[in-house]
């Protein structure tokens, strides 16, 4: 049996995704099998490929690396997930470990220590950043219900209300109904400060 840990690599931006892949490279036991650039492809590759552990960036066309990874834990529970991002956002940590993450890291953690993740995933441990962590647990839950994201989600391109309506299907008072409790759950003056201030601490 192998001792070569077999990687997936999921990142849009090709620059960040060769660089990643040559630091990963240069470990003896890691050997990088397959780059994706859309999380849309993740399960595919990750079924081609045979992986042991899938790196997936937050940010991606096709699907975002959280939603590629609750498709990888429900289709193949045996490849490890680590989730890295750019932004140390802490309401994407609580949704990474909600999609069966095992890693949550950020994105300029030095290569030793994404080499080290990936070991003590494959080994069962769990890694999270600890600034991630304590900002998390500081931040405490979502406060938004589905519905109330979808629809601040919606609303940010500056939708009217009955644009929205009929956009997702619903009366106009209940959008207005939605969004109202959102502005005031987050404590803002209106959609877009709501929206905004979601999409920062990563609720949306």
């Amino acid at each position: 049996m192998s001792t070569t840990i077999r990687v997936l690599l999921a990142e849009d931006q090709s620059m960040v995704r060769e660089a990643l892949a040559a630091l990963l490279g240069l470990e003896d036991d890691i050997e990088v099998v397959a780059q994706v650039a859309r999380g849309d492809e993740v399960l595919t590759a990750a079924r081609e490929h045979a992986v042991d552990v899938a790196l997936l960036d937050i940010e991606m066309p096709g699907a975002t690396g959280i939603e590629a990874a609750a498709l990888l834990h429900a289709e193949l529970p045996a490849v490890k997930l680590v989730v890295l991002t750019t932004f140390g956002r802490p309401g994407y940590l609580r949704s990474a470990m909600e999609s069966g993450a095992d890693a949550f890291l950020v994105k300029d953690a030095p290569a030793a220590q994404l080499a080290q993740a990936v070991r003590k995933v494959l080994a069962g441990e769990r890694v999270i950043d600890p600034t991630l962590a304590a900002a998390a647990l500081a931040e405490g839950a979502n406060p938004l219900t589905d519905r109330e994201r979808e629809v601040l989600r919606a609303a940010e391109d500056g939708s009217t209300n009955a644009e929205l309506a009929a956009a997702l299907h619903l009366s106009q008072g209940t959008v207005r109904n939605y969004l109202s409790t959102a502005i005031q759950k987050l404590a803002v003056r209106n959609r877009a400060e709501a929206a905004r201030m979601a999409r920062e601490k990563g609720w949306l």
